[in-house]
């Protein structure tokens, strides 16, 4: 009787640990599914933002319909610089309205932006950089001064600290190419102004010089106390019926200088929205379920027909996967549908929800929907 009482104390006590493992390993499934979530949220605001961005920019682009540079024999021609003061191209711009195109050879052999007017968090999520709109227009005597993301939303201007004494930065009109180079570059806190002045050398006193000040958050990754300013000033002016001017023609290719990606945008460019991708998912996932079924049906149940007694579920991922239908195959098949579809919803709707109603996310993020 004896043994038969320790062993059963030994039984309860196994029993009770089991118990205690189990609720352990669903709690470490828990916290590994928020850790995952949290891992995505970031993957969503680094990198599909910019996918979302380049998308808006992509529309924006073929709305306006600017030609293309000047080419012969399928190259690009090179625009000669023109003498006399630049004219000024636009001459003024409504809110939202694209200004121009700015290229940075040092970011990217085919990394160009819109520039759009206005600076609000909607137009530098939307459309890549923003004009400041008491700053001067390219050409024009003073400072063309413009605003962009360094992370997120396509991160125009993610690598400014690269830049080098005399790399070119050249801003695309309609009609106009005006090349500026890199001088210099200071932080500062974001009340001070004077740096996107008309002389910000000399905020006080007139326009001397035709410069470019390009303006982003700092630090990159965390809340932007300061701001990272640099500034450029100006070469000279060149006609987009001539061609390209030489900085860039000499560091991307012809596609790249005449917006062939606006005739030939990529799978991404042209995926407007992932409800569809979730929708496909879901219907193969409900597809392959249904042959599964009719080939081998549900394991589950044949178990239970079989008298076969399942050993209990201690995994909620376990359990999702045990009863799917089909052989073990399938039934991981079914599992990555539901994962890629979960991903994909929480892409489209989750995250920009939590960007948009969360404050603390919200002040992280400055997210604004793309519509």
């Amino acid at each position: 009787m004896a043994r038969h009482a320790r062993t059963r104390r030994r039984q309860s006590v196994a029993t009770k640990r089991s118990a205690v493992f189990s609720v352990l390993g669903i709690l470490g499934e828990i916290l590994l599914t928020l850790a995952a979530v949290c891992a995505l949220y970031i993957v969503w605001q680094l990198w599909w933002t910019g996918v979302e961005s380049s998308q808006s920019q992509l529309q924006q682009r073929q709305s306006v319909s600017w030609s293309a540079p000047a080419s012969k024999n399928g190259s690009v021609s090179i625009a000669s610089a023109q003498a006399g003061d630049p004219p000024v191209q636009p001459s003024s711009a409504n809110e939202g309205d694209l200004v121009g195109e700015l290229y940075v050879p040092r970011f990217g052999s085919a990394w160009q932006r819109n520039i759009v007017e206005g600076t609000s968090n909607e137009q530098l999520a939307k459309h890549g950089l923003g004009h400041y709109h008491e700053t001067q227009m390219p050409g024009q005597l003073g400072n063309f001064a413009v605003a962009g993301h360094r992370s997120g939303y396509g991160e125009p201007l993610a690598h400014v600290d690269e830049l080098q004494e005399g790399d070119a930065i050249v801003v695309r009109t309609k009609d106009y190419w005006y090349v500026y180079h890199y001088t210099s570059h200071t932080i500062v806190l974001p009340n001070q102004t004077d740096v996107v002045a008309a002389n910000p050398e000399n905020p006080s006193a007139s326009a001397t010089k035709r410069m470019i000040t390009l303006t982003t958050c700092e630090p990159r990754y965390t809340s932007a106390t300061h701001r990272w300013i640099s500034w450029g000033e100006f070469d000279y002016w060149a006609k987009v019926s001539d061609g390209v001017p030489k900085e860039i023609a000499g560091s991307t290719s012809s596609a790249a200088a005449t917006f062939s990606s606006d005739t030939n945008p990529s799978v991404l460019d042209r995926l407007t929205s992932l409800a569809p991708v979730v929708m496909w998912l879901l219907i193969a996932y409900l597809v392959i379920s249904l042959a599964a079924i009719i080939a081998w049906r549900y394991p589950v149940l044949r178990d239970i027909r079989n008298g076969v007694r399942p050993r209990p579920e201690v995994s909620m991922y376990g359990w999702l996967t045990r009863h799917q239908p089909g052989i073990r195959v399938v039934r991981l098949l079914l599992m990555l549908l539901l994962v890629l579809a979960a991903t994909a919803a929480l892409f489209q709707w989750v995250f920009p929800w939590l960007a948009t109603n969360v404050p603390y996310l919200q002040l992280m993020s400055n997210y604004v929907s793309v519509e």
